[in-house]
């Protein structure tokens, strides 16, 4: 193999649970060169990836998603000369992206049905037997690799890494734990008074509070900010929201002895670095193998019979009563979020 297409245009998540793929691609074919092609806007994420010969962007909902663009960027991917082309994504738009980059080898999923005609080996998705860096890794079994990595390396870029060190070296004094309230979708979001609960009893503790928000979030960053209880320790709440880059914001969840998230793209940064994660999952469930592993990570569920109600859950709950994320109480978050904290 000389030169390597790894498709994941999917959400961040997506894009990090593909890294244990590339890293058993790169150890089974060390002289090869690998791309990584993304969402646009992750592309900083991954740039210092010492796996990869280099990181693009995707603009699937811009002009370059629409079949011209399509088109023009598969003619694009035909002209680099990739040996192999692995898709991690089910679309048929990234079969028809493997199928004009000309690859001599292209895998990818067998469904949908299209699929088969746009890869020179498939592999089933194994969705009800395995979770998700397994059935990522089913995608090398047609090249006969047996050494398998499964836990994502990420690698950040110096400066990203630098600035959160900086940060901390000046703002942090004790325990820390990171909350991050929002989410595309609506019916993922953890209320936000339950949210400022758990940073009213960390702060009552002795902890430091960070709240994180993305873009476009903000404004549920804030209305958490604006419930909590500092007790007058106003300094212990370190609003970071709508700050930081998507590199910035990984190298701080890395530095975290505590993240508390509902299930989103920005958990995923912070158990792959080991950081301690209590997660909370309503509408999604832990079996649909997206959830955060590893010893520090909890997940924290209410058994609500209609749970899950989908792959990433819709923007209001179908039933009208959201009890998958009622359900999941302050108390019940708070006390796991002390134990990482103080190792109590």
């Amino acid at each position: 193999m000389r030169r390597i297409a790894v498709w994941n245009t999917a959400f961040l998540g997506d894009a990090v649970l593909t890294l244990p793929l590339i890293s058993t691609l790169k150890a089974a074919y060390p002289d090869a060169a690998i791309d990584f092609w993304v969402r646009k806007g992750f592309e900083g994420l991954f740039a210092s990836q010492p796996e990869l010969a280099g990181v693009y962007g995707y603009d699937k909902n811009g002009a370059q998603g629409g079949p011209g663009g399509t088109f023009a960027l598969g003619r694009h991917m035909a002209a680099q000369g990739y040996s192999l082309f692995v898709s991690a994504h089910t679309s048929v738009r990234s079969g028809l992206m493997a199928r004009w980059s000309s690859a001599k080898t292209r895998i990818g999923y067998d469904r949908p049905f299209l699929n088969r005609y746009f890869y020179t080996h498939t592999v089933p998705r194994c969705f009800d037997s395995m979770e998700e860096i397994e059935r990522l890794l089913q995608l090398v079994k047609p090249l006969g690799i047996s050494e398998l990595h499964t836990w994502p390396r990420l690698v950040l870029p110096q400066d990203a890494r630098h600035k959160a060190e900086g940060y901390f070296a000046s703002h942090v004094k004790g325990p820390v734990v990171g909350l991050h309230p929002g989410s595309v979708w609506g019916t993922k979001r953890w209320p936000a008074a339950s949210y400022a609960q758990v940073a009213s009893h960390a702060v009552a503790a002795g902890a430091q509070v960070m709240i994180f928000a993305g873009p476009g979030e903000e404004a549920m960053a804030q209305d958490v900010i604006s419930r909590i209880d500092t007790g007058g320790r106003r300094h212990a709440v370190l609003d970071l929201s709508g700050s930081l880059s998507l590199p910035e914001l990984a190298a701080f969840l890395g530095r975290l002895d505590c993240y508390v998230t509902n299930d989103s793209g920005p958990m995923h940064l912070a158990w792959v670095q080991h950081t301690p994660v209590t997660a909370i999952f309503g509408p999604t469930v832990r079996r649909l193998g997206f959830f955060p592993r590893g010893s520090r990570s909890t997940v924290l569920e209410a058994d609500v019979s209609c749970r899950p109600c989908g792959l990433h859950g819709p923007q209001e709950c179908p039933q009208g009563h959201h009890r998958c994320m009622a359900e999941v109480t302050p108390g019940m978050v708070w006390a796991d979020v002390e134990r990482k904290l103080f190792r109590t």
